[in-house]
């Protein structure tokens, strides 16, 4: 399929040029600062290949969510999509908040497993794939070790566009199985994780349309979405938020949409943002308490948190910057840590992956330290693991 065939202009829920001006306005590149281009959907700068950012968040306003929408889609108005954009949607966000007892307090656990597609990344893919759809897109390509390639490939189909996902291929088999039930051609690569994005950035240059979650900024106001579910469900910012970080796009979503509500004055302070990585790779970490020497250190190793596996996080600087400026910590959980967490979550009722389940130790060298209430963000079910 050549460029022009994977983009087609006149596809129905497409927006005229006049629609975009918005979108252009919001995300600019983080290098020569000129804005994200009006037709297309470029991975990176066309003129500098630098990465594309939001200049400015979406300015939230409680008297714009439309009281009409289904579930996370209330908060459109800070989704940054033109106005006629269609809404791709399977009826993601709005999952529970579950109040457990743990390490001797009551902890609200938020239940992102519960997406249609088992991941917090649905919320994310019903904004992108959005945007893919509203600009004629036809066909596509992402790279991910499951849980992305999953919600991208429900998505995809979900608005009639042909998907492509490059995989490890030690990713895990039900996420295989479940990406390719939805319809999408499943492409394994041999090696770390990082050879599958190599391999879909070869597949770019011939011609194909990068729907990336990590190149691309447009899954994050999706992210935001679980701020602003904490802050109506709590009545109040929590004390601190316990994320699972990867390429840290959720901790970064979550952290914009808290400052987001902090720009409206509807809270007063960010919660204490903790990202928490597994042993086995740990660049944020690293970088975050040594410095850029920290990253000499840090290999791609194999690590039952699949999902968390990223040797080269796109946006950390952008992270650290956030935790830095927010009172926001990184910790790194050992590899025999992991199955126990999995566990004792379980039983509290919460089955979730190995991936997810690194909160529980991070939660365990924090306790004492963190303000109530705790929110710990679980990010993906344990019936996609072997």
């Amino acid at each position: 399929m050549s460029l022009d065939q994977r983009i087609d202009p006149d596809l129905p829920g497409c927006s005229k040029e006049a629609d975009l001006i918005s979108l252009s306005n919001l995300v600019r590149c983080l290098s020569c600062h000129k804005p994200y281009p009006e037709q297309g959907v470029p991975y990176r700068c066309p003129d500098c290949g630098g990465l594309f950012d939001f200049a400015d968040w979406p300015h939230f306003d409680n008297s714009q969510m439309d009281s009409r929408a289904t579930r996370m889609w209330r908060y459109a108005h800070v989704f940054g999509l033109p106005d006629e954009a269609p809404r791709i949607s399977l009826g993601e966000g709005c999952t529970p908040l579950v109040w457990s007892r743990a390490f001797g307090r009551e902890v609200a656990f938020k239940l992102e497993f519960m997406n249609p597609t088992g991941s917090f990344k649905d919320r994310g893919s019903a904004v992108l794939v959005s945007l893919l759809r509203s600009r004629g897109v036809v066909a596509a390509s992402e790279d991910s070790s499951g849980n992305a390639g999953a919600s991208f490939a429900a998505y995809a189909s979900s608005a009639g566009l042909k998907a492509k996902v490059f995989v490890p291929a030690y990713a895990s088999g039900p996420k295989r199985s479940q990406i390719e039930a939805y319809g999408a051609e499943v492409v394994p690569i041999p090696g770390p994780r990082s050879n599958a994005a190599q391999a879909v950035l070869e597949a770019v240059e011939k011609g194909e349309v990068y729907a990336s979650h990590a190149y691309l900024p447009f899954t994050l106001p999706g992210f935001a979405t679980i701020a602003y579910e904490l802050y109506q469900d709590l009545g109040q910012a929590p004390g601190a938020v316990v994320v699972p970080a990867g390429q840290g796009g959720l901790l970064l979503g979550i952290g914009r949409g808290f400052m987001g509500l902090q720009r409206s004055g509807l809270i007063d302070r960010i919660p204490r943002l903790v990202g928490v990585q597994a042993r086995a790779c740990t660049p944020l970490w690293a970088e975050f308490h040594f410095g850029k020497k920290g990253l000499d250190q840090v290999t791609e190793g194999e690590s039952l948190a699949e999902g968390v596996r990223i040797r080269n996080p796109l946006r950390s600087r952008a992270i650290l910057d956030l935790l830095k400026k927010t009172g926001g910590e990184l910790v790194a959980v050992e590899e025999s840590d992991i199955l126990p967490g999995r566990n004792a979550l379980a039983r509290l009722g919460f089955y979730v992956e190995p991936t997810s389940a690194i909160v529980w130790s991070a939660m365990e060298q924090f306790e004492g330290e963190l303000h109530d209430p705790v929110v710990v963000i679980l990010t993906g079910s344990g019936l996609k693991s072997p």
